[in-house]
């Protein structure tokens, strides 16, 4: 019996478990995609390709195992750089597969030639293509070890076009072995030295990153939390890993805990422009970094303890070294005492804003009657500028992995690639994106790929007219006579509901807080997708300032 490169393919990837693949068909690829469907491997067709690439990447953020997409030869590999770019950055496993020209037509001058290797080779862990359609299992396999074990990246998997139409015998295909985990603890001796810090400490602090969500850390973490009884303050993406609502969670006092902290323990985190590259720390501070990945570990500042291994292990190899919590009273510790107070100042603030009853909504106001109708079990998808980075001290978590935002590459565009995977990995709740009018801007079509693939979506456009900020219609309609229309003005009031409508989703448009709180009630209990789009301050024309990155 003979097998076409296409079956090759994708009887290596059902080897390695996949079960959905996203992407975008068109030549060399079609054969591949119907041969994955052929194989019970589900295949969500996509709009645009930076879409399914980020989509594969939340996949694999999700899934702990690679996200696969698969995309046509030249601009589909172009588009797809995005994801792969994301995914590296982000350290989430994703393996692209291409199709490419045919080998016996490289140089000269094929349809969509691209150095698609050479390529993708600087934003991912491994970049190659199968030397003949017997070592396509083979290839597979090493694409998948590479993205998921140590640090997770990206990989590439080159197909030309007479590998996938090409036929080989069945017997000549080796099997492609299922790559696998590998896990292993910190040293004993560094974890006696974390150890005798912690002890120590007056004013521990332990951060937690999205690394720790990512490696299923929640059990050990909350565990630690619970015995060692220090404020914790969690990345965007980690909420959840221990519930916000924590007596120990320091997030609404996060400048504080940052500058007053004597010990710090990293967990999963990287000292990026996240945090600040380390630079908000006391200069006396001590600091104990959790990585799996040795090289990351002393980035930007020194560190006293470096724990190298897989994190669930080595939060518990603590767990059972610590005796007991930092100080014999915690609540009554100094430390805990201030950040307790500096959150509840912040909290009081935050309750002003959430009541203002200004028309148009503000952010908050409008945030909060989102907030207060979402459900417990809630997935929450967020991009967008301010939309975002607000978004983050309004929302609330108490289960891990169920916040999605762009992550440490800050990239816009994942909000409905992000949705949709989230949809499928999370079936039995309800996925809820809240996105900015210009970051929506970028994957609006695939409103039309969520409803064809029956996913019930809520996504809320914040709809300001613009990217930060926006204009009324009468400061739009003068500017724009003058010719000095701000580089970051849209157009005002965009309809952008009339989009879900026009492909057979529910659209609503609102301006009151009243109108959003009922869109909001209606949308969950509706089985289908709804677009709310949410009119609110424009905020008129501000000068930027990008230079909080430096401070």
């Amino acid at each position: 019996m003979s097998l076409s490169g296409a079956q090759v393919v994708a009887k290596a990837l059902k080897q390695q478990g996949v079960t959905v693949v996203f992407g975008i068909v068109g030549i060399p690829v079609v054969e591949v995609a119907e041969a994955i469907q052929a194989e019970g491997i589900r295949f969500i067709s996509f709009r645009n390709e930076q879409s399914c690439s980020y989509a594969a990447s939340a996949w694999g953020y999700l899934n702990q195992k690679p996200g696969v997409c698969l995309v046509v030869s030249g601009p589909g590999v172009v588009h797809a750089l995005a994801g792969v770019v994301h995914s590296q950055v982000n350290t989430w496993p994703l393996v692209l597969i291409g199709g490419s020209c045919e080998t016996t037509l490289e140089g000269a001058g094929a349809f969509q030639e691209c150095l698609q290797i050479e390529m993708c080779r600087p934003y991912s862990k491994y970049s190659a293509r199968p030397q003949s359609l017997e070592q396509i299992p083979q290839v597979m396999t090493s694409a998948f070890r590479h993205a998921m074990v140590g640090r997770p990246g990206a990989a590439y998997i080159d197909l030309p076009a007479d590998y996938i139409q090409g036929s080989v015998q069945a017997a000549a295909v080796p099997n492609s072995h299922l790559a696998k985990q590998v896990f292993a603890q910190a040293d004993p001796t560094d974890i006696a030295a974390a150890v005798k810090l912690l002890s120590a400490a007056k004013s521990p602090l332990i951060v937690v990153g999205k690394g720790a969500a990512y490696a299923r850390a929640e059990e050990e973490i909350r565990a630690l939390v619970d015995k060692y009884q220090a404020p914790f303050l969690p990345t965007p993406m980690a909420k959840g890993v221990v519930p916000d609502n924590h007596p120990r969670n320091a997030s609404s006092a996060r400048s504080s805990a940052l500058k007053g902290a004597d010990v710090v323990l990293l967990l999963g985190a990287r000292l990026n422009w996240i945090l600040h590259f380390g630079r908000r720390f006391n200069p006396d501070t001590k600091i104990i970094q959790v990585d799996v990945h040795p090289e990351e570990i002393g980035t930007n500042v020194s560190i006293d303890v470096a724990l190298q291994g897989h994190l669930p292990l080595v939060v518990r190899q603590l767990i059972d070294a610590l005796r007991g919590s930092f100080v014999s009273d915690p609540d009554s510790n100094p430390f805990v005492s201030e950040l307790a107070q500096h959150a509840q100042r912040n909290a009081d603030k935050q309750l002003q804003k959430y009541q203002n009853s200004e028309l148009p909504m503000s952010y908050y106001r409008a945030f909060y009657e989102i907030k207060q109708r979402l459900p417990s079990d809630v997935v929450f998808v967020s991009e967008g500028a301010n939309t975002m980075d607000i978004a983050r001290t309004v929302f609330d978590f108490q289960l891990p992995r169920r916040r999605l935002d762009c992550a440490t590459f800050a990239n816009m565009g994942v909000g409905m690639g992000f949705a949709i995977a989230a949809q499928l990995h999370y079936a039995d709740s309800r996925v809820v994106a809240v996105v900015g009018d210009s970051a929506f801007g970028f994957s609006a079509m695939e409103l039309e790929t969520a409803v064809r693939s029956r996913l019930p979506l809520i996504v809320i456009v914040i709809n300001n007219n613009g990217i930060y900020y926006g204009l009324e219609p009468e400061e739009y309609g003068a500017l724009e006579k003058q010719s000095q229309l701000p580089t970051t003005a849209l157009l005002p009031g965009v309809r952008y509901e009339l989009i879900a409508e026009a492909v057979g989703a529910k659209g609503v448009l609102v301006k009151t807080p009243e109108d959003l709180g009922s869109a909001v009630e209606a949308a969950l209990a509706h089985n289908g997708l709804t677009l709310i789009n949410c009119l609110i301050k424009p905020g008129g024309y501000q000068k930027l300032d990008f230079a909080w990155m430096s401070k």
